[in-house]
């Protein structure tokens, strides 16, 4: 890929003040700036071939073959004009194309006439397994093609391209509804990825809090906990595009194809109850880490009590001794020195024995 994703904060915001006023189907790119060139890639494919090209604009689309399915992926939304280009060519929407620029999107299916548009949240993992990008991904299929708009335009679609090119399952033997649906049963599968990598931090989290629990331990379970929630917002509401598309009456649709959206369906309510089940974890660190913080202090502050308590009595013996009188007895006397001594520890020794009764060390 030449143009890889941008690695930025996954913002549970952004700021859409500069839309004030504008009339609807205003074309403004609502996420980060970029300047990179978008990528447009094209496959085209039947039952016997499959082609592939890269276009160096929006405007060469004349180059692409006439087969069955044509899939057209764009690698970026910063580019106004580009956007606008695949508006005029396909018709679409300006309210359409409002909502592919404006990378604050809440997952959804809105069903046009002639053609359906959907857009998800896709969630990939780095380099290291560390952490998860986040980008918004707008879908546009109708009879015979689909329309993939990428926000940074690392994608997780690379197995379908597999697919497609060595021609295995159903794929190149059904339509463009299906190819809808392998797309976004990638974007759901991922989705486990990320918990995953989300999974093993709460693992390295429970070990940490338990042995030697830290500041920075409570800044990391903040950062899962902020994790948690923009996953909670970018699927919670893909149950209820997934019901639409596997309930909706529309020709773009085939009766065989519904089952399959179905199954994502599934993945999606297994990856909620996982989603729900690591936030009750959690939350239950947040308390293990208070409640280890607080018997760490309050063992620190027994051990500094026994002691003081411990030199109470001999501080008092030694403030006795210490006082500048003239006729005290037993400073005459040759073994008050170490009698005093003996006196001390002994002090100690029945102190010491007498909490280890009460079972308070």
């Amino acid at each position: 890929m030449s143009n890889g994703p941008a690695k930025s904060e996954n913002r549970l915001f952004k700021k859409r003040s500069q839309k004030l006023g504008l009339a609807p189907g205003t074309l403004m790119h609502i996420g980060e700036k970029r300047t990179e060139t978008v990528r447009i890639s094209v496959m085209a494919y039947d039952e016997r071939r499959c082609e592939e090209r890269q276009l160096a604009s929006s405007t060469a689309l004349d180059q692409v073959s006439n087969l069955g399915v044509t899939w057209i992926d764009i690698g970026g939304v910063h580019r106004l004009d580009v956007i606008e280009n695949f508006g005029l060519q396909f018709k679409l929407h300006p309210l359409l194309l409002e909502d592919i620029v404006n990378t604050d999107q809440r997952p959804k299916y809105d069903d046009y006439d002639g053609y359906g548009y959907l857009v998800l949240k896709m969630l990939y993992a780095g380099d290291q397994r560390t952490e998860v990008h986040v980008e918004q991904v707008s879908l546009v299929f109708g009879p015979n093609y689909v329309l993939t708009f990428q926000e940074n335009g690392g994608d997780v679609f690379n197995p379908v391209r597999e697919r497609i090119r060595a021609g295995k399952g159903r794929i190149r033997q059904l339509g463009a509804d299906y190819l809808l649906h392998a797309l976004v049963d990638a974007i759901v599968d991922h989705y486990f990825v990320a918990l995953e990598i989300i999974g093993e931090k709460v693992e390295r989290m429970q070990n940490t809090i338990i042995v030697e629990p830290r500041p920075q331990t409570l800044q990391e379970i903040h950062a899962v906990k902020r994790e948690l929630l923009f996953l909670r917002r970018a699927v919670w509401p893909l149950r209820e595009v997934l019901t639409s598309l596997e309930r909706q009456d529309s020709p773009l649709l085939k009766p065989e194809t519904k089952p399959f959206f179905r199954d994502v369906y599934d993945h999606a309510i297994q990856i909620i109850d996982t989603i729900e089940t690591l936030r009750e974890m959690v939350t239950g660190m947040l308390d293990i880490y208070l409640s280890s913080v607080s018997y760490r202090l309050n063992s620190v502050m027994k051990v500094l009590t026994v002691i003081t308590t411990i030199f109470m009595p001999l501080t008092f013996i030694v403030g006795v001794y210490g006082m500048n009188f003239e006729y005290m007895p037993e400073l005459k006397v040759p073994w008050a020195y170490p009698m005093v001594w003996m006196v001390m520890v002994g002090i100690a020794i029945c102190m010491l024995a007498f909490f280890r009764i009460k079972k308070w060390l």
